[in-house]
């Protein structure tokens, strides 16, 4: 009931994404990074020294980088262990307990850890912005726009990009930047964004627009 393991296999390329049916443009400005739910509990699935999880550390390391060094707010997501059972919800149904109160389960990865300005968000439902002051905390920063690195693609990632859109907050999957159960469910997850509800790009596509002068 809980989660698989996961087998490697090769992040999207450019050339790979579809050709998002939203106008949107990042613009850093106006927007803020997402972290969503890399915590130890979730990448323990992975062969650690593969892809999709060895690239999704080493993108999202940069994009934390060209984020902070551009002020541009940083939130992550992040469960709590040892969850009560009717607080969890339906998600037991489908996941069972989930992750236990130790820091093997509920810790970011070392390599992408939050720093002290940036903001942590308990998680409680697939989408970041269920039961949080997300939308709060952007939006009195002025910002429109989430960029989601994360997993998993086509639950969490995904949820969150869909709820974005319809708070009015241009949502961007980041491919690269993102893992799932596997290929096919992770590239189902950027064309149904592309398709419905935002932009889907590259980790080179936010570094450029992060340290250049995108408007």
């Amino acid at each position: 009931m809980g989660l698989p393991q996961i087998a490697p296999y090769t992040l999207p390329q450019a050339a790979d994404l579809p050709t998002p049916r939203a106008p949107f443009q990042l613009n850093p400005d106006r927007a803020a990074l997402l972290v969503h739910d890399m915590q130890q509990y979730f990448c323990a699935p992975y062969p650690p020294d593969a892809d999709p999880i060895r690239g999704v550390v080493a993108n999202t390391s940069k994009i934390l980088t060209a984020a902070r060094n551009r002020d541009i707010p940083v939130f992550y997501t992040a469960q709590k262990g040892n969850q009560f059972r009717a607080d969890r919800g339906l998600q037991a149904d489908l996941w069972g307990p989930g992750m236990q109160t130790i820091g093997e389960h509920e810790e970011v990865l070392d390599q992408i850890a939050p720093q002290p300005d940036d903001i942590v968000l308990v998680k409680h439902r697939y989408s970041a912005f269920q039961r949080s002051n997300l939308e709060t905390l952007m939006r009195a920063r002025k910002r429109d726009q989430l960029v989601i690195v994360g997993v998993f693609a086509h639950i969490g990632c995904l949820a969150t990009a869909s709820e974005a859109f319809q708070l009015d907050i241009e949502p961007f999957a980041i491919a690269d930047a993102q893992a799932d159960f596997d290929r096919a469910r992770h590239d189902m997850a950027m064309h149904w964004i592309a398709g419905c509800c935002g932009g889907v790009a590259t980790t080179s596509t936010v570094l450029s627009a992060f340290t250049g002068d995108a408007k």
